[in-house]
C-alpha cells in the first residue's frame, strides 16, 4: 500500500506514526531516580546506546512525567532493563500510584533506585539534555553497569508484553 502523508491532518498523521511505533517490538525500561529523598521512576521504551567512549545512552522522557522534573534536578539516574522475571515491576509501574517501588527488590546505588533482579542496570549522570517536540532527551554518561547473564529482556510489541526467549537459538 503506497504511503501518501500529503493532505493527512496532524491528528492523522500522529494516529499513523502511533500505529507505526506499536509494531516495533521494544525493550522495557525502568528509569528511576531519587529527589530530595523521595524516589521516582517511569517505564521507558525510547532509550538507547549512543557511544562507547565515553560509555552513554539517551533517554527520551515526557515532560509531563512524574519523572522529568525531578529527574532535571537530581542529575543522575539509572536505567533498569527489565527482564521476563519483571513482569510485575512493569505491571506496577503503568498503573499511577503513589509509591511505584512497592513492587520488585530494590536497591539504593550511587542515589538512585536500582532493580536487584533486573536484566541490567546502568547508572548514568546527566551529560546533557536537549528538549524536542513533548520529550527531553537526556544524555546519561555511564558511572555503574551490572548485567545478568541468565536475563531475557521483557519486550512490548502491540500494547502486550512478549517473551522472545522462545525464538529460534542463534548461530555464535
Amino acid at each position: 500500500m503506497p504511503m501518501d502523508p500529503v493532505g493527512k491532518s496532524e491528528f492523522a498523521l500522529g494516529q499513523s506514526f502511533r500505529e507505526a511505533m506499536r509494531h516495533v517490538a521494544a525493550t522495557v525500561y525502568a528509569v528511576t531516580t531519587t529527589h530530595e529523598g523521595r524516589s521516582y521512576g517511569i517505564l521507558a521504551t525510547a532509550v538507547s546506546s549512543l557511544s562507547f567512549d565515553p560509555p552513554s545512552l539517551l533517554a527520551c522522557i515526557n515532560r509531563d512525567s512524574s519523572l522529568h522534573d525531578p529527574l532535571v534536578q537530581a542529575g543522575t539516574f539509572c536505567v533498569n532493563i527489565l527482564g521476563v522475571n519483571n513482569h510485575d515491576v512493569a505491571e506496577h509501574f503503568m498503573i499511577p500510584k503513589p509509591e511505584r517501588f512497592a513492587v520488585g527488590e530494590w536497591e539504593e546505588h550511587h542515589g538512585v533506585p536500582v532493580l536487584a533482579n533486573a536484566q541490567s542496570s546502568l547508572i548514568c549522570t546527566v551529560a546533557d539534555r536537549h528538549e524536542f517536540g513533548t520529550h527531553t532527551i537526556f544524555i546519561g554518561e555511564l558511572i555503574a553497569a551490572n548485567h545478568r547473564e541468565d536475563a531475557t529482556p521483557l519486550t512490548y510489541f502491540d500494547r502486550n508484553y512478549i517473551d522472545i526467549s522462545a525464538a529460534p537459538e542463534r548461530k555464535r
